[in-house]
């Protein structure tokens, strides 16, 4: 039987009819007859009987509940990347399923929850981590002793992950390498070994800390990743770098791209040595070596800040860039500078003393502008009856503004190898690990660390690595396709899709995912990921369909 829809027309006003009707076999073949006119009931139930009809089931609606629902969209993303990437064959060195599992978990939750590792249970609670991870969803409890073993399998297999990694996202190997340092600070002592006190860049050096030492490639994927005692100078970490690159990819020929705390007469003489090529940013001293010795048609006040400067000395090649964003920078920080200086030296000149010690007002009027990094622009004096006078150093400031927004570039590559745009836009791209760093750093949380064991505290930081791994290899995948959102962002956005059991009387009866949010449909449309919520994830727990 059917419900078969007729239409007539009477003027202007149009008609419809609603007939059951049912259709039969005759000898001079199929015939149909009506049942019964509906026309006169609502549209629901006029509805309800043409969807019936058809095969459908319907139940009461106060027999169907909504039993558990779970966060999971960010999930879904993770996970798909994560067998495309052919992550599954890394950890086959884990003889224990729930240990690689429990890796896992620690790895995508870094990034779509980053906390301490106690903290991972309450954070997946609600969601479908446990199951992403090929974990038992009901039963999983994330048990710290537990991540914490999980971590340690990490111990002397990290080379071969990493040797992996490498052989997947290049295996045609590098031209360019991007090495780039920072610092990470403990809560409490940290392991004595290679926690001790150095120059943080997370200004806390009251802390005990160590080093992290990344390479990426010009995109800003990782390469390598290694942690150093805290109190290592920047000069001594780049021959080692070398040195393992070499050995454990075997990159031979390539330009490496390193900051100015790198750049040593030793470490530069050394790559010269193995024949590598390198770009990095040199001293302010030497800026001003080059300015002074140009001839004055060459002058910096008449130069376009928007092109470079190439300039050969000695056989050794410069380049000199600039912007004028940098130089309207440069101009606040030192209108800044000057400012605060000025306002703590009429300060310290307005304080009334019992005793007169002109000796120490000048040692507290040189510590202030130590502090406020303005001593260079200052003259200052204290006569013996402790009055404090002060002056600007134009001179010094005059030469600075011509200055303001340049910095300057070395390398040993011929202008054949790399031309002088090449070798801005190659300093350029170790901005990308400056902002690598600051993603490790912050959103992953990598600080601060209270872990205790050496080992661990490797282990800590290799897990955030990977995490960070997987978000950079899905932003370069995203870029590709014209889309520059944050990794974690979006993928934290997504979390809000849920995934929910429908019963019927006590009884599963259909697991279903929620609508995507309409500001991201079109995200995930142009990402290619829209099929993937279509249908819940097969991974899911008890996964069923009516």
């Amino acid at each position: 039987m059917f419900v078969q829809v007729t239409q007539c027309k009477h003027g202007s006003a149009t008609y419809f009819t609603y007939l059951v009707r049912e259709s039969f076999r005759t000898p001079k073949g199929p015939r149909s007859r009506t049942i019964c006119n509906i026309t006169a009931l609502p549209p629901e139930t006029r509805e309800l009987i043409s969807q019936s009809l058809q095969g459908r089931s319907f139940v009461a609606a106060e027999s169907l509940q909504l039993t558990e629902a779970w966060n999971c969209g960010g999930l879904v993303v993770l996970h798909q990347a994560w067998e495309e990437f052919g992550w599954r064959a890394i950890f086959d060195f884990v003889a224990d399923a729930r240990r690689a599992g429990l890796l896992k978990a620690m790895i995508l939750g870094r990034i779509l929850f980053p906390s301490a590792k106690m903290a991972l249970v309450d954070h997946a609670r609600g969601t479908l981590l446990a199951a992403a991870c090929g974990l038992d969803q009901a039963s999983e409890d994330f048990d710290e002793d537990d991540l914490y073993a999980s971590m340690d399998q990490l111990n002397e297999h990290w080379v071969g992950i990493e040797k992996q990694l490498y052989q997947k996202s290049f295996p045609q190997g590098v031209s360019l390498v991007l090495y780039d340092l920072t610092s990470v600070y403990f809560e409490g002592n940290g392991p004595s070994k290679i926690s001790p006190y150095g120059h943080s860049r997370d200004h806390r050096s009251d802390r005990p800390q160590v080093l992290l030492v990344v390479a990426t490639d010009a995109q800003g994927l990782p390469l390598h990743l290694e942690v150093l005692r805290g109190n290592r100078g920047d000069t001594t970490t780049l021959q080692g770098l070398l040195s393992t690159l070499r050995r454990r990819f075997g990159i031979r020929e390539a330009v490496f791209v390193f900051d100015g705390g790198m750049s040593s007469k030793v470490n530069l003489e050394a790559m010269d040595e193995l024949k590598l090529k390198y770009v990095t940013r040199l001293g302010a001293s030497k800026l001003e070596e080059l300015l002074a010795s140009l001839p004055a048609e060459q002058s910096p006040e008449l130069w376009d800040r928007t092109q470079v400067m190439e300039i050969v000395r000695e056989g050794k090649r410069y380049v000199i860039a600039g912007g004028s964003w940098r130089q309207q920078r440069d101009q606040q920080r030192r209108q800044a500078r000057l400012s605060k200086a000025e306002n703590e030296l009429k300060r310290l000149a307005a304080v009334q003393r019992k005793k007169v010690n002109p000796q120490k007002l000048a040692s507290q009027v040189g510590r202030a502008l130590q502090r406020l990094k303005a001593h260079k622009y200052f003259d200052y004096a204290v006569d013996p009856n402790g009055q404090l006078q002060w002056s600007r150093r134009t001179e010094v400031i005059q030469a600075e503004k011509i200055r303001d927004g340049l910095y300057l570039l070395g390398t040993n590559a011929t202008p054949e190898q790399i031309p002088s745009t090449g070798v801005l836009s190659h300093y350029k791209n170790l901005l990308e690990v400056e902002d690598a760093f600051c993603h490790l750093k912050d959103y992953l949380r990598v600080r601060p660390v209270f872990h205790w064991r050496p080992d661990r505290v490797r282990n800590h930081v290799r897990i955030c690595f990977l995490a960070y791994w997987l978000s950079a290899k899905l932003e370069r995948q995203w870029r590709q396709k014209d889309q520059t959102i944050e990794v974690h962002n979006l993928l934290r956005q997504l979390q809000a899709i849920r995934l929910g059991r429908l019963e019927v009387q006590g009884k599963p009866f259909k697991t279903m995912v929620s609508q995507v949010p309409k500001d991201l449909n079109e995200i995930l449309n142009k990402l290619g990921l829209l099929p993937l919520f279509s249908q819940p994830p097969t991974w899911a727990p008890g996964v069923c369909s009516k």
